[in-house]
């Protein structure tokens, strides 16, 4: 996805310690277009494998799982890092987020995550790999299928797609970032 690479080399911002901020157009203020060029290029790398649901861990990776959603015309359900007194039926576990360096304890009700979906899960960063591992987690409970993992971005020097594609998970990254040394941003 050369737009979305040539978007991060214009207005992303490197901050020490491995932190990509892509809050000017992905995950605080979204460009509507570069969403849905994401959710195309998504769908065109997934084309033929068998998926009934799209899943996302809230809040970065909504905007871009509804996209896909509305164009394939599935629900999006997205995993609720706070359970609200309400959800019944809930599965639960624990990731840790790289970014605010802090464990959240996340849930989805297994009305809506069961034996019967074939789940792709998108979301917008994939650096250690923690809320994809919590996905996974929540999918074996519910007795659900991961057809795909699909990610905006994916920081290579941080392991988390190199341990998910040993897991056997078709992940698709639409921009690989080789490194952030010296806050210089090194786009595969």
């Amino acid at each position: 996805m050369d737009l979305l690479k040539q978007r991060i080399l214009q207005d992303g911002r490197c901050y020490p310690g491995g932190i990509l901020k892509v809050d000017s157009f992905i995950n605080h203020q979204m460009d509507p277009m570069l969403m849905y060029k994401i959710a195309e290029e998504f769908i065109r790398r997934f084309k033929g494998t068998e998926i009934n649901k799209i899943v996302t861990i809230e809040a970065s990776g909504i905007a871009p799982a509804i996209m896909v959603g509305y164009i394939m015309q599935l629900p999006v359900v997205f995993v609720k890092k706070k359970k609200p007194k309400t959800m019944d039926n809930m599965l639960s576990t624990t990731v840790h987020s790289f970014t605010k360096d802090r464990d959240y304890s996340v849930c989805i009700s297994n009305s809506f995550l069961t034996p019967a979906d074939n789940v792709l899960f998108i979301d917008d960063f994939l650096a250690f790999g923690n809320a994809a591992i919590g996905m996974v987690e929540l999918v074996r409970q519910a007795g659900a299928k991961i057809s795909g993992m699909g990610f905006i971005i994916e920081k290579a020097f941080q392991d988390g797609g190199k341990t998910l594609r040993n897991m056997g998970i078709h992940v698709e990254s639409l921009a690989i970032i080789e490194n952030l040394d010296n806050c210089k941003i090194s786009v595969r």
